[in-house]
């Protein structure tokens, strides 16, 4: 018998105010400075947040017909993939000037990197291990719980030594395990997903940011009007 992973909760730390038209695809908190992905045809952009206000510092907008995707810091720049596109942006994380395209392997949805690979999941129950240099494909994990697999893998977090993910449309986060791609655990993210999304089934949960330095967990979704820092709460025990 496989055992289901446990569930945890989460607490609210704070509330930042977060812009309501911002389709949020990707979040990054890296050296002090928050980054977004948004997505749409039309409406596809990374920017530079400021945590406390919600104001939008500077951004970059994609080509009109890119629809953008997950995002990650590498070195001084942004990373960013795109859905169906085939493409991968680089940005100056000080300017958010373009730097470069780079072909990408199949469709984007989500972004993180481990310190020495970008990790990509492309909707299905694999994440994709690629080189940074290149984009190309290094290896793949699948995902699974309780030995069945996880699909629908969406925005991609590295939070000390696990790959946190957004499952498309479920309010809660997966706790991967990178070497055995086990989910380790689930964080019950239905009080938010309530309180930002009034309802609306397209305002799901997407984009978790980790500020390493302070230990800080960021989770955010799609049109939402607020942006969150939390503190998990460990399962309740039996007996």
């Amino acid at each position: 018998m496989i055992d289901s992973p446990p569930v945890w909760g989460c607490r609210v730390l704070a509330a930042y105010p977060h812009d309501p038209d911002a389709f949020t695809q990707g979040l990054v908190f890296v050296d002090g400075c928050l980054f977004e992905s948004t997505g749409h045809f039309g409406r596809s952009s990374v920017r530079q947040v400021e945590l406390e206000s919600g104001r939008v510092l500077r951004s970059a907008t994609l080509p009109a017909d890119v629809f953008g995707e997950g995002i990650a810091a590498w070195g001084d720049d942004i990373v960013g993939i795109t859905w169906r596109n085939g493409t991968v942006y680089r940005w100056d994380r000080a300017t958010l000037r373009c730097t470069g395209e780079w072909p990408q392997p199949g469709e984007g949805w989500g972004l993180t990197q481990d310190g020495r690979r970008l990790v990509m999941s492309d909707g299905t129950s694999r994440l994709r291990f690629l080189d940074p240099a290149t984009m190309r494909e290094q290896s793949k994990l699948a995902v699974t719980a309780a030995g069945r697999p996880v699909g629908w893998l969406n925005a991609l977090q590295w939070v000390e030594g696990e790959i946190f993910a957004n499952i498309l449309a479920l309010p809660a986060l997966a706790r991967i395990d990178p070497a055995s791609g086990r989910v380790n655990g689930w964080i019950d993210l239905r009080a938010l997903v309530r309180e930002a999304s009034g309802g609306d089934p397209e305002k799901v949960a997407n984009g978790i940011a980790w500020d390493e330095a302070e230990g800080r967990l960021f989770v955010t979704g799609k049109n939402w009007p607020s942006l969150y820092h939390i503190a998990l709460v460990p399962p309740q025990r039996a007996g």
